[in-house]
């Protein structure tokens, strides 16, 4: 994760991280998102990677089992408002 002389991430962003991984794998799980494109389709999220300042996260997904990813991306990045919305109304820091 240190490519470039990048500095590796806190113990705060590291949590904040993983506490984020896990709502989005509850909202997710619960099939809250409602979309035919999701639907009976098994989502990893490998990954939550948040900025310092943690007001921006990336996350990493792939479908479960292979698949077609940008199938998977372009409705979870149409998804992302409701998914904001969840992750806020969801975390407990």
């Amino acid at each position: 994760m240190n490519k470039g002389g990048a500095k590796a991430p806190s113990q705060r962003q590291l949590r904040v991280a993983e506490e984020v991984r896990h709502v989005l794998a509850r909202v997710i799980e619960r099939d809250e998102l409602h979309d035919p494109t999701l639907a009976g389709v098994p989502v990893t999220i490998s990954e939550v990677r948040i900025s310092p300042d943690l007001k921006n996260a990336t996350v990493f997904v792939s479908p479960l089992g292979g698949g077609d990813v940008d199938t998977l991306v372009r409705a979870l990045s149409h998804a992302a408002p409701f998914l904001r919305r969840r992750v806020g109304q969801e975390m407990t820091l």
